[in-house]
C-alpha cells in the first residue's frame, strides 16, 4: 500500500515536471506584452474591474486604462527584465505600451520600477506631476506621486519637467514641489530598507529569479537552447504561476543582488556558476541557506553585492537551499 502510494505520488511529480515544458511553451515565450499584470493581492483593479489570481498572466494593461490598489498591492510587466511594482492606495495609468517607447503614469500613490536589462534602444518612462523621468540604466528606483517625489537607489535617471531637466545618479533623489529650480539630492538608502514596498518588491525579485533558475532549465538541452526558446524575453513559469525573466546569454542581476540565468548558466543555477557561489543576496534581506548542515545568514550594506563569506562554505551543499519556493520548499533543484 506504501509502494502503491509513493508511485501514485511519484507519477504525479513526473506529470506535472514533463507538462512544464507544454505549460512554458504553451503561455511562454515573448507572449507577455507591456503591462502584463504579474501579480496581484488584495484589493487591485483595471478601469474598476476587480483583479484576482486568474487575472495573472492573462491581463494586460491597455493605453488609458488604470490599474488602481486600495489595500492591495500589484505587480505589472515592461519592457523585458523590467518590473513596476504598485504600493497600496496607488493608481497608475498606461501611456505607451510599445516595446521602444514605454510610458506610464504615476497619478497616485506610490511605484518602484525594478530594471534587470535595458537597451539604447528602450525609451522607458515613468511620469509624474507632469514631470516624466526617463529610466536610463538598470537599477532600482521609486515613484511618489503624491509627495511628488523621484528616487534612485541604483542606476541612473533623466528627470524632465518643463524646460528643466537634471542627471539622477543612484542614491539621490529629486524634489519636484521644491519651487525652485530641479536638484539631485542625497539621501539615506538605509533608512528605507524597511520600507513595506521595498520590501515586497526585494521578496517579488528573490521569487523571480528562483522563478528564472527554474524556467530557464527547461530550455536547455545537450548544451544548447531547446525547444520553446525564442531568445531573450518573458516566460511563463507554472511552478510559480507567473511570468520571469530569461536573458539570452550570460546573468543579469536584479538591483537587489538576484540573478536571471541564460538557459545555458541556468543547468547550474542557482548554486554554482563557473566553479563559484553567485548567489547574490538582498542587501536589507537576511537569507538563510542550509550549508553543509548549518544555517548561514548573510547581509550586506545597501547598494553592495558580495558572494557569502568563505567560511559559509564548510561541508559542501549536501545541506540544500530552504526558503526560496513559495516559503517553505526545500532543496528543490
Amino acid at each position: 500500500m506504501k509502494l502503491f502510494r509513493f508511485q501514485a505520488i511519484g507519477s504525479l511529480v513526473l506529470a506535472a515536471i514533463l507538462s512544464a515544458p507544454a505549460l512554458a511553451t504553451a503561455q511562454g515565450a515573448n507572449s507577455a506584452l507591456p503591462g502584463t499584470v504579474n501579480y496581484v493581492e488584495g484589493q487591485t483593479a483595471i478601469n474598476g474591474e476587480s483583479l484576482n489570481a486568474q487575472s495573472i498572466g492573462s491581463t494586460t494593461l491597455q493605453p488609458g486604462e488604470s490599474l488602481t490598489t486600495q489595500k492591495g498591492k500589484a505587480e505589472v510587466l515592461l519592457t523585458p527584465g523590467v518590473f513596476l511594482r504598485l504600493d497600496d492606495n496607488s493608481s497608475a495609468k498606461m501611456l505607451s505600451p510599445n516595446l521602444t517607447y514605454t510610458e506610464v503614469g504615476l497619478t497616485h500613490g506610490r511605484a518602484m520600477v525594478e530594471v534587470a536589462e535595458i537597451h539604447p534602444q528602450n525609451d522607458l518612462r515613468i511620469v509624474e506631476d507632469g514631470a516624466s523621468t526617463r529610466l536610463e540604466k538598470t537599477g532600482l528606483y521609486s515613484f511618489d506621486a503624491d509627495r511628488a517625489q523621484v528616487r534612485v537607489f541604483d542606476g541612473q535617471a533623466m528627470v524632465e519637467d518643463g524646460d528643466q531637466q537634471v542627471k539622477v545618479k543612484g542614491g539621490h533623489e529629486v524634489d519636484l514641489n521644491s519651487g525652485g529650480k530641479l536638484k539631485a539630492e542625497k539621501f539615506d538608502k538605509d533608512e528605507y530598507a524597511q520600507d513595506d514596498l521595498y520590501r515586497f518588491s526585494s521578496l517579488r525579485s528573490s521569487y523571480l529569479a528562483e522563478a528564472n533558475a527554474d524556467a530557464a532549465r527547461i530550455y536547455y538541452v545537450n548544451g544548447g537552447y531547446g525547444p520553446g526558446w525564442f531568445g531573450a524575453g518573458w516566460y511563463w513559469d507554472p511552478w510559480f504561476s507567473a511570468y520571469t525573466f530569461i536573458p539570452g546569454d550570460g546573468i543579469f542581476y536584479s538591483p537587489f543582488g538576484w540573478g536571471f540565468y541564460s538557459p545555458l548558466v541556468a543547468y547550474r543555477a542557482p548554486f554554482f556558476y563557473g566553479g563559484g557561489y553567485y548567489r547574490h543576496f538582498d542587501p536589507a534581506f537576511h537569507h538563510g541557506v542550509v550549508v553543509g548542515g548549518g544555517v548561514h545568514g548573510f547581509r550586506t550594506s545597501p547598494g553592495i553585492r558580495t558572494a557569502p563569506p568563505a567560511h559559509a562554505f564548510h561541508g559542501g551543499f549536501g545541506g540544500g537551499f530552504h526558503g526560496g519556493f513559495r516559503g517553505g520548499f526545500s532543496g528543490r533543484r
